[in-house]
């Protein structure tokens, strides 16, 4: 798809995700993708709100420091169902123990969002929810699901855009782009408060 020409100076999403990549691919600007690499654990008595919005800005003000001008974009996700915090799994046994948990239960996706001005210094932040309502599943589906997909850089080993979408009753939420990790609605508003033109 062609890149449209845009008034900004550089774009930067603060991430490695491929995930992320593409969603932000679909707003046609030229960006480039620089990892921040920063500490992800939680602060004492951090809300999941409070906690995914403090990351978005952590990640976002770590790769300012060396692109002055550019406007850069933080994001960071996880999961919660009653009180307990599904994160990426890492591995394949902790992805069927969050599968096995979360069958028949509702998930909350919480995706902080940041988008900062390094330049002036000015910071947009907020945090996008989006519920999952999961079907009760089998050990055997879990297993077939695993590995397929091996979704486990993913929070809660759940992947909407594939295979997921099979263990899954019904979402809930207003912008089904925040499920997967960037949530675009909200992003262009904030890129047209910076004076992006979009579309």
């Amino acid at each position: 798809m062609k890149q449209r020409e845009t008034t900004i100076s550089e774009l930067i999403l603060a991430s490695s995700s491929p995930f992320r990549r593409e969603l932000l691919e679909r707003l046609c600007l030229p960006f480039q993708c620089i990892s921040p690499d920063i500490d992800e654990a939680p602060q004492v008595n951090e809300s999941l709100q409070d906690q995914v919005t403090r990351l978005a800005s952590s990640k976002a003000r770590k790769i300012a420091g060396g692109n002055a001008t550019a406007l850069i974009i933080g994001s960071d996700q996880l999961a919660s169902c009653d009180g307990e915090i599904f994160s990426k799994p890492g591995n394949h046994q902790r992805a069927r123990e969050q599968l096995r948990k979360m069958a028949g239960r509702t998930l909350i996706f919480k995706t902080g969002l940041c988008l900062l001005n390094a330049k002036t210094g000015q910071e947009q932040l907020d945090c996008v929810d989006y519920r999952v309502n999961f079907r009760n599943f089998s050990e055997n589906e879990i297993q077939r699901y695993l590995l397929a997909e091996k979704p486990y850089n993913c929070a809660g080993s759940f992947k909407s855009e594939k295979l997921g979408i099979c263990l899954v009753e019904s979402m809930e939420g207003h912008d089904p782009s925040a499920l997967v990790g960037l949530p675009l609605i909200r992003l262009t508003a904030m890129l047209r408060q910076e004076g992006v033109d979009l579309p």
